[in-house]
């Protein structure tokens, strides 16, 4: 079995949130923050568009690993988003609507980017 390299895996994830922004502001999003540490949490990034804050959780993978990178942002993580997410909306009084989306990046011979819209609501239930 290949041993992981922690660095790398880091390296590899923040190329993938770098791959997303552009990808996000070339759609019109503005970027308000990365990275947002909240406790244990991180939220990858946080946006505005068309008069909502979006808050995007990025999962990078290689075409040899996992099939479906969002499959990884299970209810726990969920749940741990909207805390932190209610926290930034809170500290930086915003006052938009929210939304919860999830950029699936996988890396084949290029980059694919998927783009989930409303992946999870910020009241789901637990």
């Amino acid at each position: 079995m290949k041993e992981m390299n922690p660095n790398h895996n880091k390296q590899f994830g923040q190329l993938g949130e770098d791959i997303a922004v552009k990808y996000l502001e070339r759609k019109g999003y503005t970027i308000l923050a990365r990275n947002y540490r909240f406790g244990h949490v991180e939220l990858d990034i946080i946006s505005t568009y068309q008069n909502e804050v979006v808050f995007v959780e990025v999962k990078t993978r290689t075409s040899d690993g996992m099939a479906y990178p969002e499959k990884a942002v299970g209810k726990s993580k969920q749940r741990n988003i909207r805390l932190a997410a209610e926290n930034f909306v809170e500290e930086n009084q915003i006052i938009l609507p929210a939304r919860f989306d999830i950029i699936a990046i996988v890396k084949g011979e290029k980059f694919e980017v998927e783009h989930i819209e409303d992946a999870f609501y910020p009241f789901d239930t637990y």
